[in-house]
C-alpha cells in the first residue's frame, strides 16, 4: 500500500493549473458535495482542508460557520486560495506529515488528495492524529477501477504507463486499519465529445504527474486518432469513468 510518489513534480502539476482550475473540476466538486451529503449538520468548529486546492470546499465550510486551516501541498494552489480569501489560516504541508499538533481540529476534510500520498496509511493516521475525540475524518479518493477507458486505450498502443495505478477498496479499508470506518463506493462516469476533452479534463486540475516512467513526446494528431479509435465510447460520448470511495471515520 505504498508507492514512491515525486511529491515535488506533483506540487508543481497542480500549481500550473491553479489559475484555470475551477472551470475543469466538476468531477471534484461532485465528490466533494457527495462527501459533505455524509456528514450531518454540526456546530461551527476548526475544520482542516487537507488538499484544499483553490479552496473551493473551504469556502463551503466558511459559509457553514466553521474556522477553516486551508493546507496544500502546491504553493501555487494555496495561493489561489488565499486570493479567494478560502480560510483563516493557510498551511504549506503534507497529509502525510500534517504541521498541527494532536487533536487540534474538529473536521479533518480531504477531497481527492489522499491518492497523492506515498502509504495512504500514513495519511489516514495524520489525520486520525489531528482531530480531536468525538470529531470526524472525511475523505475521498479513487480506487483502482478508476480511467479504465484511458488505460484500456493506451495499453493498446504502447507499453508505457499513461495512467496512474489507484488502491482497491479492499487495500484503502486496510489502511484505515481499526479505525471506526465507513466506506462506500460509486462509480461516476463523465462523457466528452472527443478524447482530447477528456484529456484536458485531467490536465485542467492537474492530475498529469504520472509516479512511475511514461512515453516521453508530443501527443501527435496521428497518436491522438489512434488513441480515439480505441477509447470506449456510447451514445453520449467518449467514457471517462472513476471509482469514487468515499469514507468517515468516527475518532473516539
Amino acid at each position: 500500500m505504498t508507492q514512491r510518489v515525486n511529491k515535488q513534480a506533483v506540487a508543481q502539476a497542480f500549481g500550473r493549473a491553479a489559475d484555470g482550475y475551477e472551470r475543469y473540476a466538476d468531477f471534484q466538486r461532485y465528490s466533494g458535495e457527495r462527501l459533505m451529503a455524509l456528514l450531518p449538520p454540526s456546530a461551527a468548529g476548526t475544520v482542516l482542508d487537507a488538499g484544499c486546492g483553490t479552496g473551493w470546499f473551504s469556502r463551503r465550510w466558511q459559509q457553514q460557520g466553521h474556522r477553516v486551516i486551508a493546507l496544500d501541498l502546491s504553493s501555487g494552489m494555496l495561493a489561489q486560495a488565499r486570493r479567494d480569501a478560502s480560510a483563516q489560516h493557510y498551511l504549506l504541508g503534507d497529509i502525510e506529515a500534517l504541521p498541527l499538533r494532536r487533536h487540534s481540529v474538529d473536521i479533518s476534510w480531504s477531497n481527492l488528495a489522499v491518492q497523492w500520498c506515498d502509504s495512504l496509511a500514513q495519511g489516514i493516521r495524520e489525520l486520525h492524529r489531528v482531530t480531536r475525540p468525538g470529531g470526524r475524518v472525511l475523505f475521498s479518493t479513487l480506487a483502482d477501477a478508476s480511467l479504465h477507458e484511458m488505460r484500456s486505450a493506451w495499453q493498446a498502443l504502447d507499453n508505457y504507463q499513461h495512467v496512474n495505478t489507484f488502491l482497491s477498496e479492499a487495500a484503502i479499508r486496510q489502511a484505515c486499519g481499526k479505525l471506526a470506518l465507513r466506506l462506500e463506493s460509486e462509480t461516476v462516469t463523465q462523457h466528452f465529445p472527443d478524447v482530447l476533452s477528456a484529456l484536458q479534463s485531467l490536465k485542467g486540475i492537474g492530475a498529469t504527474h504520472i509516479h512511475q516512467g511514461r512515453a516521453s513526446g508530443l501527443l501527435t494528431r496521428q497518436r491522438l486518432l489512434q488513441l480515439q479509435q480505441r477509447w470506449p465510447q456510447d451514445a453520449q460520448g467518449y467514457r471517462l469513468s472513476y471509482q469514487l470511495i468515499t469514507g468517515v471515520i468516527d475518532c473516539e
